[in-house]
């Protein structure tokens, strides 16, 4: 019988470096996404198509849509998820005016930004889960119904993300609802096909 194996943890400086990298690839691609004028799945989707039918900056909404999922987080996931998620929060809603600050891209071809913001995005969340974080939102629905029920995060992920590309139809172009819906897929297809349930044994 073998043993099973037992990964060692990372230690804090892994860890802070991690979640400043998860941080930094989300942020650029919620950029990527919010340049295209496309949206995207969870809170940040939802926070990108209310920053369109409003004048509120989409950090703000960010951080606000968020609140409620902290308290469920703290709830089932302890202190320490929470903190790191809060801090990743605020932290990619200041880092995405960063990007938008740092980066010019008048011109940028729709479908490009769409799914490579999404790409982007999937992978800093995938960074973030792996050091005991998240964007807060879907997010830690998601976590939770892996942990506790067995499905994989991404397909929770997908299906919450339906209602709000649906949503998207009264806000943005039809063509780039259906880019949206499509950079959602390749978000949550990130997610889902890395990280499951015992496959990846770093803490």
């Amino acid at each position: 019988m073998s043993t099973p194996r037992v990964a060692p943890p990372h230690t804090p400086l892994e860890d802070a470096f991690g979640l400043f990298t998860g941080v930094f690839v989300a942020s650029l691609g919620i950029y990527l996404i919010q340049a295209a004028g496309a949206v995207t799945g969870g809170t940040a989707g939802l926070s990108l198509l209310l920053s369109y039918a409003t004048s509120v900056p989409f950090g703000v909404l960010f951080v606000l849509i968020n609140v409620p999922a902290f308290a469920v987080a703290a709830w089932q996931k302890g202190a320490s998820f929470t903190l790191k998620s809060l801090g990743c929060v605020v932290a990619v809603s200041l880092a995405t005016r960063v990007q938008a600050d740092m980066l010019d891209l008048d011109g940028l071809h729709a479908a490009y930004g769409v799914v490579a913001g999404n790409l982007l995005a999937g992978s800093g969340l995938l960074i973030l889960f792996r050091h005991g974080a998240s964007l807060g939102g879907f997010n830690v629905v998601a976590l939770l119904m892996q942990e506790k029920v067995g499905l994989r995060a991404g397909y929770v992920q997908m299906a919450l993300d339906v209602a709000v590309v649906l949503g998207s139809v009264f806000v943005v172009d039809p063509g780039l609802v259906l880019l949206s819906a499509l950079g959602a897929v390749v978000l949550n297809l990130v997610l889902a096909l890395n990280h499951r349930p015992g496959r990846y044994l770093g803490l």
